[in-house]
């Protein structure tokens, strides 16, 4: 297999040129992802810590369990958004202008954070909500466009550098937007995050001429007849929902748990429903259908992990606010800078992963991806077995070293480069060609999945703050990863000849 940093590869972009052997519109992919996950870490740093601030301290004073479950539900539908976010790039808008206008929204979104208005707060954030969902599995989609063969060999490659944009910007973005909006202000790392995706807007329109050419084509547009039908049905969900919600607000009983609640059951009934719903499609094939019950092993598997691994943002954030000394050489960092330990780690390592991914496939050892995902699950689990013993030193109040948490992102780091680039490639492989987009919104659906799990526990009371919350976790993925690899050999046979 030829290296994925090497120009003797079959070509891939305009006039033959390439960029470290991929095709040119990949480092514009890279940039406009880069920014968008600054905006969105960013953000995303402060959140938490925000919703569980004191009022006293310019924050919205929630409770822990709240502020907890308000960030895994807000983080949920950003993934369950990508599943429309890939309908309208298969059918309305194509992936091109889809990415144009979520990026628009997203922006909007931050900008409305930076204003000192609980109303305006969750208001930016179902804006960038809405704008994540949307972009998210078009930009990914885009990136496999750059590779016609899916089969290519470059094809991994490309992903993992493109994820590596992802992780410079989540690396960036906490050391910056979280200095400033937990030293400063926070609406002013809110706005911050808002000029990033406005750079990322920039970066992608300016170097829009080098993506693909299918990345402006609608693959299966509606008809006037589905376009109207489609209209109907949002304008009676959203009036169904005005009625209800009108109802509860007229009685004085609303609180956030009557949002809280609905959508962290639509995040676990959804995702479970549309695998079972696109797997059931007449018109696939015998080889596609197969391919999407081999999916469903991947998708579970990804559910666990993203469960544990989104919690860098609530738990382990308060962890680090509460439990872990921030003083370095005399000088006091913010809590929010632990979280670009995270994409630090994968800076330095993804190019180490998609150079030894080429090298043991030349040599045949290669491991195959079900053992990939196997060996990523086992990881994140004893990251949380770490954790409890982190959470037995912190017992009586006591602050620990930050050699902890250091310890911990390093596990998760290693268990992710073994699954989330891989998973997304491996996506958008087994996708039939009818739901090409919105099969990265399905793999997307594995973080709604995980992450309402975990807003689940926290509407039932389950603390955060223990040893038991920390192991139950660790041992589950353990167990999920041990039972892939033994059931792996069953598995392969259905993915019909993808590898």
């Amino acid at each position: 297999m030829a290296s994925s940093l090497t120009k003797d590869t079959p070509e891939a972009a305009p006039g033959g040129r390439t960029f470290l052997g991929h095709p040119l519109g990949l480092p514009v992919l890279f940039l406009t992802e880069m920014w968008e996950r600054y905006s969105f870490y960013g953000m995303r740093a402060l959140l938490v810590l925000y919703l569980s601030a004191t009022v006293a301290d310019g924050g919205l004073g929630f409770d822990t369990a709240t502020a907890v479950a308000i960030y895994s539900v807000y983080n949920a539908m950003v993934y369950l958004l990508a599943l429309p976010g890939g309908w309208f790039g298969d059918r309305v808008w194509g992936a091109r202008k889809t990415v144009t206008v979520s990026g628009t929204i997203i922006m909007i979104g931050h900008f409305l954070l930076a204003v000192p208005l609980e109303i305006s707060f969750f208001a930016g954030l179902v804006l960038i909500a809405a704008g994540s969902g949307l972009l998210k599995a078009n930009i990914s989609t885009m990136v496999g466009h750059l590779y016609p063969d899916r089969n290519d060999p470059r094809r991994d490659g490309g992903f993992t550098i493109f994820y590596m944009g992802i992780n410079l910007g989540a690396f960036i973005a906490p050391l910056t937007i979280g200095y400033v909006g937990q030293k400063v202000n926070w609406h002013y790392g809110f706005a911050m995050a808002g000029i990033g995706m406005a750079i990322g807007l920039a970066c992608f329109l300016l170097g829009s001429r080098t993506l693909a050419e299918e990345s402006s084509l609608v693959p299966a547009p509606l008809s006037d007849v589905e376009r109207a039908a489609v209209i109907k049905k949002v304008l009676i969900w959203l009036a169904v929902a005005a009625v209800a919600y009108g109802v509860i607000g007229g009685s004085g009983s609303f609180t956030i748990d009557w949002v809280l609640w609905p959508l962290t059951i639509l995040g676990l009934v959804l995702p479970a429903y549309y695998i079972f719903r696109v797997k059931r499609d007449p018109e696939l094939d015998a080889v596609e259908k197969s391919r999407m019950s081999a999916y469903v092993w991947f998708f579970v598997a990804a559910a666990i992990f993203w469960g544990i691994y989104d919690q860098t943002g609530s738990t382990l954030s308060l962890f680090a606010e509460r439990n872990t000394a921030t003083d370095l050489f005399g000088f006091d960092f913010p809590a929010s800078w632990f979280q670009s330990l995270n994409p630090l780690y994968v800076m330095a390592l993804a190019p180490v992963f998609a150079w030894a991914w080429v090298a043991l496939n030349r040599r045949a050892k290669e491991p195959s991806t079900l053992t990939k995902f196997a060996f990523g699950l086992v990881l994140v689990g004893v990251s949380f077995g770490v954790m409890m013993l982190a959470q037995t030193a912190a017992a009586g109040g006591a602050m620990v070293t930050p050699l902890w948490l250091a310890a911990v992102y390093l596990l998760q780091t290693v268990g992710e480069l073994t699954l989330s680039p891989v998973g997304l490639s491996l996506t958008t492989k087994l996708a039939p060609a009818k739901y090409a987009s919105q099969m990265m919104g399905v793999w997307f659906l594995a973080v709604t999945a995980g992450d309402s799990v975990i807003a689940l526990l926290q509407l039932l009371g389950a603390p955060t703050d223990t040893e038991f919350w920390f192991a139950s976790q660790g041992a589950l993925a353990v167990l999920a990863g041990a039972a892939i690899f033994m059931y792996r050999k069953k598995v392969q046979p259905l993915m019909g000849g993808v590898h």
